[in-house]
């Protein structure tokens, strides 16, 4: 399997977990992104996007990367891009690095539903922000490696049907979700954590680690 991380601009907290994760991956970063790089004591291969984020210094600091420049005006976000741009350079499973938070919601947000969109094509793909990390849940068996105790949600991006739940504090057997429902919302890890689902598409939203403020 060829793993690449893409370091998208939102936030990002360096965790060991979050290390273990991007392990061997190849590195490609988008805009912004590129900042996370020197967090995570990674060099991308790839620079990628208009560059409408980042400054003039940050683009002389790293003069040695190679750069792929795309007009602001375009069809596509510069993390579709990165992906896109890993995907033709073999990857197998997507790591989209600094996928939450961040100065613009929309841009989260469509983290989210392109990942459910990549999954749809065959490529697993996990969002991470350190503390807070994202799957997404297509019709079949999922199992998740995530400690016990760990804080989670499924968020229904369409009606769902036949969703069960098990290693869970709040376990559930073959139910029907409305879209907007709040009833996967708040969960928590109670063992080996598997999820099934027979129709619709949702993600996964778990905080493995503490948020840094509640870190204090």
């Amino acid at each position: 399997m060829s793993t690449f991380a893409i370091l998208l601009g939102g936030d990002l907290v360096r965790t060991p977990r979050l290390d273990a994760a991007l392990a061997q991956a190849r590195v490609i970063a988008a805009d912004s992104g590129i900042r996370h790089a020197a967090t995570l004591g990674l060099m991308p291969e790839l620079w990628i996007g208009d560059f409408d984020s980042v400054t003039a210094a940050e683009i002389a600091a790293n003069a040695g990367i190679e750069r792929d420049m795309h007009p602001p005006e375009k069809d596509s976000t510069d993390g579709e891009l990165a992906a896109e741009a890993a995907i033709a350079r073999g990857a197998t499973r997507l790591i989209m690095v600094g996928a939450f938070g961040g100065d613009r919601a929309d841009h989260a947000f469509l983290h989210m539903t392109a990942a459910i969109r990549l999954a749809e094509r065959g490529l697993p793909v996990l969002l991470s922000s350190g503390f807070e990390e994202g799957a997404p849940l297509l019709p079949g068996e999922h199992g998740f490696d995530l400690p016990g105790g760990t804080l989670f949600s499924i968020l229904a991006f369409s009606p769902l049907a036949g969703l069960s739940v098990s290693g869970a504090k709040w376990p559930l057997a073959d139910v029907e979700l409305a879209f907007g429902s709040s009833l996967t919302l708040s969960n928590e890890v109670r063992g080996d954590l598997r999820i099934s689902l027979r129709q619709g598409r949702a993600l996964l939203l778990a905080r493995p680690e503490p948020s840094p403020a509640s870190k204090g």
